[in-house]
This record gives C-alpha cells, structure tokens and sequence, in this order.
C-alpha cells in the first residue's frame, strides 16, 4: 500500500463518496417526483374499473398472475394482457377454463358472469395503459 494514502484521505473518501452518492439519491427522488405525476392514470378510473380490480382481488389473480411485475410467478404476466390479446379473447379465455390440455397449468373457472368479464376487462385494460417507461420492452413482455 502506498505511503501516500494516509487515514486523512481515507477519511475524505469516505465522506466525499458519502455525499456524492446521498445527492444523487436526492436527485433522483425529485426526478421521481416530478415525473409521477404525468404518468399517473387516475383521470381514466371508472367505477367499472374499481369493479374490476375489485374482482382481480377478491379470486386472487395475484396468487398466480403477475401484474406490473408485482404478484406470483405461475402464470403470465398480465400488465398488458389487453394490449397482446384484446378484450374478446380475454373474455373467451377464463370462459374456457379449465383447458384440460395435458401437461399445462390449469386456471380455474370463477364461473364469472358476462358484465363482470367486462369489469375484468375494463380494469386489465387500465392496466395496461399505465405509464410503466416503456417496459416491457416489446408487448410480449
């Protein structure tokens, strides 16, 4: 080790990379802040989106779904569900579930009724047209 570092600059590293790195939080905070707001959603939230959401929580999407990234991993990621496959397929979809198809996870039929497909619907299609950055890349996901 050099005879030139000396505890002093140590010391001064340590408080100078301290504070580089506390300002760059702070930084980004306010980035975060000021950006939030023009990505916000809310002025597109229907009472057939509360509805929606209301349905997603009460079957436990999430004990299998993925929404935004957040929620299990066992079934597909649905933050734009709507966008890949449209609401008429969507519908179809948990309608004929159980698939019975060999070897493939099976989702259970909720036996919903048609208006509340359409809240389901209407509340993945909220979803999916919320700010996320660009991500995922591709409407694959």
């Amino acid at each position: 080790m050099s005879a030139s570092f000396t505890k002093s600059a140590a010391r001064n590293m340590f408080y100078g990379g301290g504070m580089f790195f506390f300002l760059l939080f702070v930084a980004l905070t306010f980035n975060t802040v000021q950006s939030s707001p023009k990505r916000d959603n809310s002025r597109n939230l229907t009472e057939q989106v509360v509805r929606g959401k209301r349905l997603w929580e009460v079957n436990n999407c999430i004990g299998c779904h993925t929404l935004l990234g957040e929620g299990a991993y066992f079934a597909p990621e649905l933050g734009n569900v709507y966008v890949r496959r449209g609401p008429e397929f969507i519908k179809a979809w948990i309608k004929a579930q159980p698939t019975g198809a060999p070897g493939r996870r099976q989702m259970p039929n909720f036996h919903l009724s048609d208006s509340e497909l359409d809240d389901l619907v209407a509340f993945l299609k909220y979803t999916s047209e919320i700010d996320t950055s660009k991500w995922p890349p591709n409407k694959e996901g």
